[in-house]
């Protein structure tokens, strides 16, 4: 699976929020923020406005907002609900799902949105296959029919019970066939959708949205109008957008300090600091092709020194939480396997596990770590879990810090032993944190494999549309990967966004399921 977006996980930002929800239209009496609207300032980068090239953050902000998708989640909820769609649903099994569309769906354009429109998304999206883009979430569609203008067909090349999931993502986004071309991308950076908010203007620094007042869907529109300010990665300079009050809302990009700063403020009653739950994880990734990592009783040793609660409290100033499995909480099917293993941090069990396997001299080890994709935060946290392997005596760790597009060359040459992985989900469910890292060509680069995973439990819980019904299988996942090691969980993030001015709403926007709700935004 292609993971372009994926890896920009740090807990002092806010992740994506997800995708449509309850109500049709502007709620009446809802705030507007004044002629300005609501002003919104992230630091990442909009990468695309078409759909079949975005797989980044900021794009499928930029989607959810603007386009509709069949299927969408609820805010809190990780169960898909019908958004564009009336209703969908498998037909006897996992590979076969057809969807019904509400009546008179319309573009931003006035352009009837039909089966046509639906079709042409998805097989557009495929045929570019942009190697940016989100065409490896489509890529079990085998073929796609339109028996009529309110019906679509998906017919999947083997059983994918996460394909609702995946379709009310942004990978989800429905274009209009006139407006795209069926084999290229569209380049002028407009957008035309059907969602809650037409696309105005876009550029570099800047991008804004007003009310698409033909929307038909389920989200209630709190405001006619959002300008989303852009930082272009500078978290110093959105930082002081806030403090100068450029912005409303400071949703991706403060550091850890900046939070923990305004929350501790007090004095300031206009700032509000809104926490949310998110699925962000990180991981220590261990190659099990290195000399070192290689071997089971030195990454035991590792997994009965790192502290987790030292982490997330002295570097992350609490904006995380420690994470003790694959499946972070609040995702079905979690439990706490590397926690029940492995315990409380234990030196005297490190050393057993090192002494047993019959290495007594100090290990010698690299932990690598590219703070330019994963925060400012990384390589301290690197330092603070080389300096705990340290302390007990069993191990001479250092930390070396490389860019981003070297270190991904490096690790897919096999020369890391030991480094961090930070994930971004695409939707919330376990399939999510399970198939892409141990599945077939997993996107850690460990040359990690296990058969029972990819041969029974990936396929059973890919066959099975009930998802609740997979936490047995899911289960064992966890417990293998647990025992085998191939990598150390760290930490699962928490979603912030600071807001001053009257702004509500903030809390239904950060949740698990990754998109933020412009709709919910209100300013008084």
């Amino acid at each position: 699976m292609k993971t372009h977006h994926k890896w920009l996980t740090a807990p002092l930002a806010a992740g994506l929020s997800a995708a449509l929800l309850g109500g049709c239209g502007t709620e009446q009496g809802a705030g507007s923020g004044a002629a300005g609207g609501i002003r919104v300032g992230m630091s990442d980068e909009i990468l695309a406005t078409d759909p079949a090239a975005g797989y980044d953050p900021g794009s499928w902000l930029l989607f959810n907002n603007v386009f509709q998708s069949l299927l969408a989640f609820p805010k809190g909820g990780s169960v898909p609900e019908p958004e564009a769609a009336d209703k969908c649903g498998f037909d006897g099994g996992s590979t076969v799902y057809t969807c019904t569309l509400r009546p008179g769906l319309k573009f931003s354009n006035g352009n009837p949105l039909t089966s046509e429109d639906v079709k042409f998304s998805f097989e557009r999206a495929l045929k570019i296959a942009d190697p940016s883009g989100p065409a490896p979430l489509l890529s079990t569609i085998e073929t796609i029919e339109t028996p009529d203008e309110r019906t679509v067909v998906f017919r999947l090349k083997v059983p994918d019970a996460t394909f609702p999931s995946k379709i009310a993502s942004g990978a989800g986004s429905i274009v209009d066939h006139r407006e795209y071309p069926a084999d290229a991308l569209r380049t002028d950076g407009k957008a035309i959708g059907s969602g809650p908010y037409k696309l105005d203007s876009f550029g570099d620094t800047e991008a804004v949205f007003s009310a698409n007042t033909g929307y038909q869907g389920t989200a209630e529109r709190r405001n006619d109008k959002i300008t989303l300010k852009l930082y272009q990665g500078d978290r110093t300079a959105l930082a002081k957008a806030f403090t100068d009050g450029d912005v409303d809302i400071a949703y991706r990009g403060l550091s850890a300090a900046d939070i923990s700063a305004l929350e501790n403020a007090g004095g300031d009653q206009d700032v509000q600091v809104v926490q949310g739950g998110s699925a962000e994880v990180q991981h220590l990734v261990f190659n099990m092709q290195d000399p070192v990592a290689s071997k089971l009783a030195v990454r035991k040793a590792i997994a009965h020194l790192v502290d987790r609660d030292a982490l997330v409290e002295d570097v992350y100033k609490s904006t995380a939480t420690p994470l003790y499995s694959i499946v972070p909480a609040g995702i079905n099917g979690h439990n706490t396997a590397f926690f029940d293993t492995y315990g409380a941090p234990d030196p005297a069990k490190a050393k057993q596990v090192l002494r047993a396997a019959g290495i007594k001299a100090k290990v010698a080890l690299t932990l690598w770590s590219t703070p330019s994709r994963y925060g400012p935060s990384t390589d301290a946290e690197l330092k603070a879990i080389a300096a705990q392997l340290n302390a007990s005596g069993l191990f001479t760790a250092d930390v070396k810090s490389i860019p981003f597009e070297q270190y991904e060359k490096d690790i897919a040459d096999g020369k890391y032993g030991v480094y961090v992985k930070g994930w971004v989900p695409d939707y919330p469910d376990a399939d999510n944190f399970t198939a892409p890292f141990f599945g077939e060509g997993n996107v850690l680069g460990n040359h990690y494999e296990n058969k029972a995973i990819t041969g029974t439990h990936l396929p059973k819980t890919a066959a099975t549309p009930d998802r609740s019904a997979t936490d047995k299988e899911y289960g064992a996942i966890q417990d293998a990967v647990a025992e085998d090691l191939p990598l150390l969980p760290l930490w699962q993030g928490k979603q912030y966004a600071v807001t001053r001015d009257g702004v509500t709403g903030l809390e239904w926007t950060l949740d698990a399921s990754t998109v933020f709700r412009f709709w919910e935004l209100r300013k008084s």
